[in-house]
């Protein structure tokens, strides 16, 4: 009989955990990222931020605003 594979963490909790990881290596918090934001014509607070990261159900847009915004050099999907 064959085993069932291990599933693995959902895409919710990949991207939540690879956006708190680029925003900790680039030692950007969340109050400076809705800052950064505010400068890229997104209007987010860190209330809004903080609850988006914590689902991990943001948009496309909201990921790749935010790695523009602090200025992430390159995208791994390895790392997701």
């Amino acid at each position: 009989m064959a085993t069932k594979p291990k599933a693995g963490p959902s895409w919710e909790d990949r991207a939540r955990r690879f956006l708190k990881a680029e925003l900790a290596r680039a030692e950007i918090g969340y109050r400076e990222l809705a800052e950064r934001l505010t400068k890229h014509g997104m209007k987010e607070t860190e209330a809004s931020i903080a609850n988006k990261i914590s689902r991990g159900t943001f948009s496309a847009t909201f990921l790749l605003a935010s790695l523009k915004a602090i200025e992430a050099q390159n995208l791994k999907l390895e790392d997701v």
